[in-house]
């Protein structure tokens, strides 16, 4: 018994000295890292980025998934990026939040927005970032199909991400029923019009609760009835007539005519894309004219099965027999980046940037969204359904297109164009009366830039 207590008695004095090394040298080394140098964090600088777009319709559910997975797979690869990739309802985006956020110098990282006469002021205000080197480091500068929208004094100011077309859709079970050709001029049109009305059909579906829709009427009837040179002076103010002329009139009465007649179905100024689209399915109404973006709502959860087989696809009629009728439409949607990003912010809004214009995306846009792509791309349009593919043909077939009005109208005159077409549509205002404010608009516009340029 004494011998264990002994052991024990000896164990226990060496834990105590241990206890006291192990103490001790810990004390040492906490005095040995207090004289060193701290240690440097290499780890990357943690950075929010935020994007803006309003992929929020229901005909942009497919391209929105696609942007979310990019968003998504650029965020694991890069943890030290959060990205708020946020929607918002379009017109509030490009008519008033932008504007505002531009003029006091705090927009977004990166938004959507639309190329032309659009995004210039921006420019001329320095606001958005030159992607000209960008491009070039990328190996993009050659992969777009057309970026004169987007292109100021030889330098890119943002990118487009697609195409688009505005054809003119019919059902073609209902022509066929009622015997009706498809119409090749603007007459035949009106011909066209009158039997659909008496055989009891809506001739257009028309939502033009978003005021644009209405718009791509106008601007066909203005220029069929003027020619595509009139608008291109008038936005570089180079028209002496303006507004005021033989031919916008002819256009603005002809389109005064249709809604006189009720070609346009009811309440169209309250009516969104999506209901008057399924007008269109359900087949009350014979014909729908808009852009290619709504072409996969034709064969949504809402639409029949078989719908999209029985739509045709055309262009919006020649003013004469014989004349080849150009297509609206062009490179017009993209994404801007603000000038404000620097250093690693920067940088990590370039390098999120190269993840929307790759070939692989691009394809997805295609056979995923039913989107016209913006870079060259090879593709099968048998693959993307009937109305898609009719759309491409139509485009391959056409050597004539031009620029939708509202993106080539400066902001302030495009405002009081949608403004003006959405009174007619409502049948409170006439043909002269619209052309006039749409003249006082232009006018006071061009005063102030040549005010401006003079200062």
């Amino acid at each position: 018994m004494k011998d264990q207590r002994n052991v024990a008695r000896w164990l226990t004095n060496w834990g105590w000295i241990l206890l006291y090394i192990v103490l001790m040298s810990g004390a040492v080394w906490f005095i040995m890292q207090e004289d060193r140098e701290p240690i440097e964090d290499n780890s990357p600088e943690k950075i929010t980025l935020t994007f803006r777009h309003f992929w929020n319709k229901e005909h942009d559910r497919p391209l929105l998934a696609i942007f979310e997975e990019v968003v998504r797979s650029y965020q694991e690869s890069h943890p030290n990026v959060k990205v708020n990739f946020e929607g918002l309802d379009q017109n509030i985006h490009r008519e008033q939040k932008l504007k505002s956020e531009m003029v006091t110098g705090t927009p977004p990282d990166m938004f959507v927005l639309f190329g032309g006469a659009e995004i210039e002021p921006y420019v001329r205000s320095n606001r958005l970032m030159d992607l000209t080197e960008f491009t070039d480091m990328n190996g993009l500068s050659n992969q777009f199909k057309d970026l004169h929208l987007w292109t100021f004094n030889k330098h890119i100011y943002g990118l487009p991400i697609e195409g688009n077309a505005e054809p003119l859709y019919y059902n073609k079970t209902i022509f066929h029923k009622l015997g009706l050709e498809i119409p090749e001029t603007v007459a035949e049109l009106d011909e066209t019009i009158v039997k659909l009305k008496q055989a009891g059909y809506i001739p257009f579906a028309l939502g033009n609760e978003d005021r644009w829709p209405a718009g791509i009427f106008a601007h066909y009837l203005m220029d069929r009835y003027a020619g595509p040179e009139l608008i291109q002076e008038l936005v570089t103010g180079e028209s002496e007539a303006g507004f005021q002329n033989s031919g916008y009139m002819k256009a603005f009465q002809h389109l005064n005519r249709w809604i006189g007649e009720g070609a346009f179905s009811s309440e169209s100024n309250d009516t969104s894309t999506e209901n008057a689209v399924r007008l269109f399915t359900d087949g009350k109404a014979a014909m729908y004219l808009n852009g290619n973006w709504d072409i996969n709502l034709f064969s949504g959860q809402t639409a029949p099965a078989e719908f999209q087989n029985q739509v045709g696809v055309i262009p919006f009629p020649a003013l004469v027999k014989g004349a080849e009728p150009s297509i609206a439409g062009g490179y017009t949607m993209g994404i801007g980046l603000s000038s404000s990003l620097t250093g690693a912010k920067r940088e990590a809004a370039l390098e999120l940037m190269k993840g929307f214009y790759t070939k692989e995306i691009q394809t997805r846009i295609v056979y995923e969204g039913l989107r016209i792509p913006s870079m060259r791309i090879a593709f099968d349009p048998d693959k993307t359904g009937p109305v898609f593919a009719q759309v491409m043909e139509l485009m391959e077939e056409s050597h004539q297109s031009f620029v939708p009005y509202d993106n080539l109208l400066s902001p302030e005159v495009k405002k009081t164009f949608l403004s003006v077409i959405e009174e007619m549509i409502g049948g409170g205002m006439q043909a002269d009366q619209a052309l006039q404010q749409l003249q006082d608009a232009s006018k006071q516009y061009w005063n102030l830039i040549r005010s401006s340029d003079v200062q």
